[in-house]
């Protein structure tokens, strides 16, 4: 990282700000191009790892790559506010973001059911107690990306709250 002062190595920071986004884009590699989606999704931490949790189809590009090549890449940000400052004649945009590298592993049976009802769905206030169309979960693939390398940077707001 070129920028070591704006590197985050506190897991629990770290932690925090992947709680604060709503969006993990994941990026997996297709012949000459990379493929990048953006997702919703849920997340676990255990002990000092983190596995991240999105559903989709069971088909199309996504499911068909991430079945050929089981990893992918992650980013997620949050923006904070753009910076002009005057004394330096400079611009810089002030954010917080977390990327990294997972494992996936597609779930199935009781594991799968148990992730969308513990994970996906117990996330947010609003879909805690949701009662969704179960028929929908045999034609809905779960993901399980288990973080293998991850990395974080914050431009944090100056004079502003602690990361």
């Amino acid at each position: 990282m070129r920028r070591k002062d704006r590197e985050v190595t506190d897991f629990n920071t770290i932690v925090n700000i992947i709680d604060e986004c709503e969006i993990i884009r994941i990026g997996m590699s297709d012949e000459d191009f990379p493929y990048i989606v953006p997702v919703n999704f849920a997340y676990t931490v255990e002990g000092s790892e983190i596995c991240f949790y999105i559903h989709g189809a069971m088909a199309g590009k996504k499911y068909d790559m991430l079945t050929k090549k089981p990893y992918c890449s992650f980013e997620m940000d949050i923006p904070l506010e753009m910076d002009c400052i005057f004394e330096k004649k400079d611009v810089t945009m002030r954010y917080k973001s977390v990327m990294g590298k997972c494992k996936v592993e597609f779930l199935d049976g009781v594991e799968k059911q148990s992730a969308i009802d513990n994970i996906i769905m117990a996330r947010h206030e609003e879909t805690k107690n949701f009662e969704y169309n179960k028929d929908a979960v045999k034609r809905t693939a779960v993901a399980k990306l288990k973080v293998i390398e991850i990395s974080a940077k914050v431009n944090p707001i100056l004079g502003g709250a602690d990361i």
